[in-house]
């Protein structure tokens, strides 16, 4: 018997791509660029490149990588190489979708091996933090978003990726009507690996978009941490009493200058009305600015991230704000309350610092009006600042105290459920803080408003009628005239 042939032996047929489609998806988030395999029962989710979304899509166990080549070519105009092919069927090996041999892992397969432990579809930094108040928060620092959930949620998104996305709302005692917006909340906050927070979608303008709006300039967070830890002194005991007492003192010598202050303000409006005006913006400037780095400072200091700092514009009027979202993720209620209040108890150091300047300068010099200028900046920012009904840092230092997330909407949910007898999921102690927030709330909001529309109505008839009318009537027209979705 001859060992060799003289003919060679048959070439084996080539081998097919496998086929994704029973159990896997390619797909395009919604809003964003970004290409991702997933599994049809939701998790896990994988992030792709177009190119590799381009080639799993001709996973369909009918074509060959020699007909991906040619299919490559004539849609990128360029050739695929081998190497690619290989990548990514090392990836598919990575995540556990393919077997050793090259092949999709079917269900009866896996049944006879013992599985790998199944992957979190969640980002690797996305961890928990327990809340004394009864809630859980689920934070991504990465993105620095957060959601606030109760016992039951924590138990559904831990099971996700686990346990088919169909069956986790009967294992925990959810409806599936809660699940579904689970998952939305934690597709919106970026949760999921291969994922980013989506885009606001772009609003047709409107006038009362002047009456608040920001302007992000920077991400700060990098530059905070060399600065927390050298004034790391200021957030310790014998500093915060030390102050107070100087603080206290203040107040007692103020109130003594009670007279002297008032008269001094009484003769600069008099004297120099128009002249103060920049003098006193650059003041509320200044103190504005180092109140927005107190809150930063303090909240890098309890370790928390300060992604954003900028301008807003309430009015067309700017002031400088830091995001300070983060601080809702610290585990004690003093902690975030020191967030808050760091930035006010800022302004009246500079008001307290700026008297006693004033106190000791010289009269009718320019630095005694100087310093004069900055206590009344200070305190008049303070005023602004301390209004709860707001979202200043007079509500956020509400919400810190009472420790009720939301509690301008909470509290006016809280009325519409009881106007309407649907049942009360509050918790009874807070039924009374609700009940007095909310009708002063929206006693404010109607004055506030009120003013506003008065002021521009009578601006309107008194001065420009005809152009005032006209103006409104084109924006109406952009506003109320149909899109084109083509």
């Amino acid at each position: 018997m001859s060992l060799s042939s003289p003919l060679p032996p048959p070439s084996p047929p080539e081998i097919t791509c496998p086929d994704l489609r029973p159990y896997w998806q390619v797909g395009r988030l919604q809003n964003q660029q970004k290409w991702v395999l997933i599994a049809k029962t939701g998790q896990p989710c994988y992030e792709l490149t177009p190119t590799e979304a381009y080639i799993l899509q001709h996973f369909t166990g009918e074509c060959t990588p020699t007909q991906l080549q040619t299919q490559y070519q004539k849609q990128f105009k360029t050739p695929l190489q081998d190497t690619q092919l290989d990548e990514i069927f090392n990836k598919l090996l990575q995540w556990g979708i393919l077997a050793e041999e090259g092949e999709e892992i079917a269900e009866e397969t896996r049944e006879n091996t013992t599985p790998p432990p199944p992957e979190s579809p969640l980002k690797e930094n996305v961890h928990w933090i327990e809340h004394p108040d009864g809630y859980w928060i689920l934070r991504n620092p990465e993105d620095v978003t957060f959601i606030q959930v109760d016992g039951r949620s924590k138990q559904a998104i831990e099971l996700i990726g686990k346990t088919s996305s169909a069956q986790i709302p009967n294992q925990v005692g959810i409806t599936p009507a809660q699940f579904g917006y689970l998952m939305q909340l934690m597709t919106a906050t970026a949760m999921f690996k291969g994922t980013k927070p989506p885009k606001p979608p772009k609003k047709k303008f409107t006038p009362l978009q002047l009456l608040f709006f920001k302007l992000p300039l920077f991400n700060p967070d990098p530059y905070l941490g060399t600065p927390a830890r050298w004034l790391s002194w200021i957030w310790t005991a014998p500093f915060f009493y030390t102050l107070l007492a100087f603080l206290g003192f203040s107040l007692v010598w103020g109130l003594e200058a009670k007279a002297e202050i008032l008269q001094m303000g009484t003769t600069l409006l008099m004297t120099q009305r128009a002249i103060l005006i920049i003098p006193f913006i650059l003041c509320v400037t200044f103190v504005v600015t180092l109140h927005e780095f107190a809150h930063a400072l303090t909240l890098k200091h309890y370790g928390g991230i300060v992604h954003e700092m900028g301008f807003l514009f309430m009015l067309l009027i700017p002031a400088a704000y830091t995001n300070t979202t983060d601080s809702y993720c610290l585990v004690k209620r003093q902690q975030r309350a020191f967030v808050v209040g760091g930035g006010v108890l800022c302004q009246i150091v500079i008001a307290a610092i700026a008297f006693w300047l004033w106190h000791f300068s010289l009269n009718n010099s320019e630095f005694k009006t100087l310093s004069y200028l900055l206590m009344v900046a200070g305190l008049f920012t303070v005023a602004v600042n301390l209004n709860p009904m707001v979202k200043f840092d007079g509500y956020h230092l509400a919400v810190a105290i009472t420790g009720i997330n939301n509690l301008r909407d909470r509290s006016f949910l809280f009325y519409r459920k009881l106007f309407t007898g649907k049942p009360l999921e509050e918790k009874p102690q807070h039924y009374s803080i609700f009940a007095i927030y909310a009708p002063f709330c929206f006693l404010y909001l109607i004055f506030i408003f009120g003013s506003i529309i008065r002021l521009v109505v009578y601006t309107i008839l008194d001065h420009f009628t005809i152009t005032a009318l006209l103006l409104i009537l084109a924006w109406a027209i952009y506003y109320f005239f149909p899109r084109n979705n083509n």
